[in-house]
């Protein structure tokens, strides 16, 4: 069994296809999956796709790179974080690749993120990019660690995964470690302990080998298993097992809601 700790199945391209993704991802044993929160504005639909499904969970969040959109507060994290259904806070952090026009804008979205997640006891989840020395700083600062959480989609050093683990976090993988020109992150595949392993789609994006270049979907997570269990020379059943459970440990709120799911 697989989970797909990060995809947007609200986006274009998943969301009018949504019976099909879920058909696929039973076919792919897959059995959740998180979607991911990038705006406020966006959010309901994020909410409600999960509603309708019992094996989905939401997240709330706004995303570092996205500007022009409703900026959230404390007070307002925190009211729509009681949300049916949402177990993490995030996607949050921070992201300089196009730039730092609006880094004081991002890294006081980042804080208010940190803040919100421990008030409410969620754990984070973690977007950085060309950032992480800010990213990392801002974490410790505001005692993210409190809150634990996932680097998603992890694309730095093993020195940058180091030290996110030294703060109770998790690395989640994504189809980028399937990548031919990817050897740095196989390295982090075989750096980080089974035990705070993470796998992810972040579909749309970011289909592995062998669908490079498709529309990534949450059965494809399998895939990502597959070429993690590679580089540490591993079994993928080992792989799904350990990410799976790693998952329900972190996101707790999830692991209620799936055992009402099953005793359903």
């Amino acid at each position: 069994m697989y989970v797909d700790s990060h995809c947007h199945l609200d986006f274009p391209g998943l969301a009018e296809r949504e019976t099909e993704i879920l058909q696929a991802m039973a076919a792919a044993r897959v059995t959740h999956a998180l979607c991911v929160s990038v705006t406020l504005e966006d959010f309901p639909r994020v909410a409600a796709c999960a509603a309708r499904h019992p094996n989905l969970f939401a997240s709330l969040g706004v995303h570092p790179d996205y500007t022009g959109v409703a900026e959230p507060d404390l007070a307002q994290l925190i009211e729509l974080a009681r949300t049916p259904r949402v177990v993490a806070i995030g996607e949050t952090g921070l992201d300089y690749y196009r730039g730092e026009e609006n880094a004081v804008q991002q890294r006081e979205r980042f804080r208010t993120h940190i803040r919100a997640a421990r008030a409410l006891s969620l754990p984070l989840i973690i977007h950085t990019r060309a950032a992480s020395e800010h990213t990392l700083a801002i974490m410790r600062e505001e005692g993210a660690a409190q809150a634990r959480g996932v680097m998603h989609c992890f694309t730095e050093s093993v020195e940058v995964a180091r030290a996110a683990l030294e703060l109770d976090f998790y690395i989640s993988l994504s189809g980028i470690v399937s990548f031919r020109n990817a050897e740095a992150i196989r390295d982090v595949a075989r750096f980080v302990p089974l035990d705070r392993l993470l796998i992810e789609t972040d579909a749309p994006y970011l289909a592995p080998v062998p669908h490079r270049g498709k529309t990534n979907q949450p059965a494809f997570v399998a895939h990502v298993a597959e070429h993690v269990a590679r580089a540490r020379g591993a079994d993928v059943e080992q792989i799904a097992a350990a990410t799976t459970a790693n998952f329900f440990e972190l996101f707790r709120a999830a692991a209620v809601l799936a055992d009402l799911e099953r005793a359903a």
